[in-house]
């Protein structure tokens, strides 16, 4: 198995890198977290890898920290998660909030991913639920779940409203409104 590699970037695509390892060319996929800490083309990289072996194919899949490594096995140990669609999770949420996301049971959010239907987003919460306790910063805060569902029903990504929700003050004073409201000036903000 190869655990990582050390390389030069070739070039990238939305989906991943070329990455030369002594003499030979590797195309490694990565989410867009991981891909957008490579740097410029001929930057020495270092890469975290999975190696995903099929019948019909043959693919490596490569991350910045070992933590993501981790979150992506697991979400392909999901019955019905390939490696694409865990990759789509994780290009769309890093792992802290994805770890809220399926703490707090947030099939909104999570359906809300790319390939990521309302049955699969349902089998994720299910299956992950206590999985990922580890990866959370810290524990949400009551009503957070229904500030990012309210945002990413305005048109937010989960991300963006995941991000907007982190930029909060930490106040126990504040209302889920007062947060949405607050959430909503910081995207008029930027």
């Amino acid at each position: 198995m190869i655990a990582g590699l050390d390389g030069t970037l070739q070039s990238r695509s939305a989906d991943g890198a070329i990455i030369k390892v002594g003499g030979v060319s590797l195309q490694v996929h990565m989410p867009t977290s991981t891909l957008s800490t490579l740097g410029d083309i001929g930057a020495e990289v270092h890469l975290y890898t999975h190696l995903h072996l099929r019948e019909d194919n043959v693919a490596l899949y490569g991350f910045a920290t070992t933590e993501e490594l981790g979150l992506f096995r697991t979400l392909i140990g999901v019955s019905g998660v390939g490696p694409k669609v865990a990759l789509g999770i994780l290009s769309a949420m890093n792992p802290s909030q994805l770890a809220l996301a399926i703490a707090t049971g947030n099939v909104a959010l999570l359906s809300q991913v790319p390939g990521v239907g309302q049955k699969m987003a349902s089998r994720l919460a299910l299956e992950l639920k206590g999985k990922l306790e580890g990866i959370m910063v810290s524990a949400p805060a009551e009503g957070d779940a229904e500030v990012i569902a309210a945002l990413t029903s305005l048109g937010y990504s989960p991300a963006e409203a995941t991000s907007a929700l982190a930029s909060l003050p930490d106040s126990p004073e504040l209302t889920v409104e007062d947060k949405i409201r607050l959430a909503l000036q910081h995207f008029a903000a930027r």
